[in-house]
Order: C-alpha cells, then structure tokens, then sequence
C-alpha cells in the first residue's frame, strides 16, 4: 500500500487507516485479529483507536495483539483523549486529564508510545493554550511521537497551529486533524480543509463511507444485519438515509458500474484522493469487509467521474467562503 507523510513532518502511514471505533463493543478478540492480519498483509500501518472506543477495550484488544500477531514497529499506533463520559462534560481537554488518560492508553496498549496521540475534541471549559501544553509533554517525554487533534473547527485548528508554530523546537506541531469528511459529509470543505492545507496539517477522514451508507447496501431498505438496524449505531446512520443523500448514492452506484468495480470501492477512491487527505479511516465488522475496501488501492477515478461525484455531491458555500465581488 502506498505511504503518505502525514502533514508536514516525517512520519509516513499507509493511505488506508484501520479503525477500531466497534472494538470492544461488537467486535471481540478473534475478529479483531483477523482485521489486524488481513490490514498489515496488505501493506496497511495505521490503526486508529481512543481511549473510549468501547470503554477502554479496544486498546486493550489492540495491545494484545500488537507484537505478537503483528511486530510493533509494523505499525503506526493514533490513539485520542479528552472524551470523557459525564452528561455534563461532554470534553476534558485540561492537562492533567490528558496526561493522565495518555498513561492509561499506554498501560492498555501494553506500548511505551503512541506515534500519534491526538486530542479527541476541543474542550471550550479549558485554556487552548494548558490542552497544547499535555502535547508539548507528551512529545518531550518519548510518550507520543506525534501529535493531533480532531473534531475541531476552522477557527480552533487555525488557533491551535498557530500557536504551536510561534515557538518552533519548543513547541509540537499539530500533524493532523481527524474529522468526519465523505461525499456525504463535505463541511470540512468550508474552513478545516483550507486551514489544514495552509497550516501542513494532514486530514484523516473518518466515517469515510459516509457511515456505511455509500456501499449502497441501504437503498432498498435497512438491512437486518447492518449497524443501521443495530440499536446501538441505528441513530448514527439514519441522518444520511434521507433523499438528499439518496441522490449521491445513486450516482456512486452508476459510477460503480461503469467501471465495473462496487460503490465502496468509488467512494472511497474519491476521498482517498481528494487535496489534503492523508489516509481516511475504514472501520469493517469482518476481516472480509475490510479486504474489500482495502481493494481500492488498485483504483484511480478518472476525472470525468471525479468532477461528476463532486457536482452531485457539492456544499452550498457563499459569502464569506467565496469571493465577495463574484456574489
């Protein structure tokens, strides 16, 4: 599989993330392991997971595995902090709890480090500058190799980088932001991807499929066996079931049988693919789901198709995004 270098720095990941958002919760050990083997057969590196992804259990799956199914330095490690599980904060982006969940990733992944820890989400209760701070200790401790953040704005990432490039060598620069971004979801489109392609930050996409729904399997109805009829996942799916994202499906689907390939495979290709992403995160339930998306390295869409996907699919973005004197 091909390696992208992750923003501006010298770390290198394959162009297909795995994700472990189910681990722990509907995926046990054994198809977990089966996920790992078929993802580092195929030239696959980075695995994605949080501290919360099934209560901590999804670390402890992957630290189980790590070393002896697969060598640890096969593969690039991202794990997140700052979720936390308090209806009244949502977010704990101060130092002392990033610190301290940063040890207990560790401790679960069975690792003296991550090679890429990022902040889960931007925590408005907390100083930018004190939930910066938990990164520059990270790094300068050797307990993180890289740092990011995810699910921030335009404005936070902007702020966020900003300030950890005024002091450069003291400071850890922001590698990556991590944000829901598919044909179905393109609001990132607006002012995260711009601030990453200005400020070298790469973009990990995740929910890349558009939260299952752009394989097409819920064109007819919900199935029975998909996180769409799960009472777990059902509410996840259903706001990308409606007719609107309807109609991007349908033109994946005959994009997908012109070139005689599956909608996954158009879908994924198109945002693999797009300025500034580095490698969108797939997660699968089964080993054989997985190998079918990681098929798509073998996929280029031709142009016409890309600009085709891009019109059925395109935001509605005005002032101030456009220039004023075109409106």
């Amino acid at each position: 599989m091909e390696q992208r270098h992750l923003g501006r720095t010298g770390l290198r990941v394959s162009r297909i993330g795995l994700g472990t958002l189910t681990w722990g919760r509907d995926i046990g050990e054994e198809a977990a392991a089966e996920q790992v083997k078929t993802f580092w057969e195929a030239g696959g590196t980075l695995v994605d997971t949080a501290d919360v992804y099934g209560g901590g259990e999804a670390e402890h799956l992957l630290g189980r595995l790590v070393g002896g199914l697969v060598p640890r330095r096969d593969l690039v490690i991202a794990t997140k902090a700052g979720s936390v599980p308090d209806p009244d904060r949502r977010f704990d982006g101060s130092r002392g709890h990033l610190l301290d969940a940063l040890d207990a990733s560790l401790d679960r992944l069975g690792t003296d480090y991550v090679d890429l820890w990022q902040v889960h989400a931007f925590d408005p209760a907390t100083p930018l500058e004190e939930t910066l701070q938990a990164l520059d200790l990270a790094v300068s401790s050797g307990r993180a190799r890289y740092a990011g953040v995810s699910n921030y704005c335009g404005w936070q990432l902007a702020k966020a980088a900003t300030w950890q490039l005024a002091a450069p060598g003291v400071r850890t620069r922001i590698a990556s932001t991590q944000m829901e971004y598919s044909l179905l979801q393109r609001g990132v489109e607006r002012e995260v991807l711009p601030a990453a392609l200005d400020l070298g930050i790469g973009l990990l996409p995740s929910s890349p499929l558009g939260r299952g729904v752009l394989t097409g399997k819920y064109r007819d109805g919900v199935p029975a066996d998909s996180r769409g009829a799960s009472d777990s996942m059902a509410a996840f799916v259903d706001p990308y079931l409606d007719e609107a994202a309807g109609r991007i499906v349908d033109a994946v689907v005959t994009a997908a049988r012109g070139l005689a390939v599956t909608p996954l495979e158009v879908a994924l290709a198109w945002i693999r693919d797009r300025p500034g992403v580095v490698a969108p995160i797939v997660g699968a339930r089964t080993s054989a789901q997985l190998g079918a998306a990681l098929s798509v390295e073998a996929l280029s869409l031709p142009e016409e198709i890309c600009r085709a996907l891009d019109d059925v699919s395109a935001p509605v973005h005005r002032y101030p995004d456009q220039d004023w004197s075109t409106l």
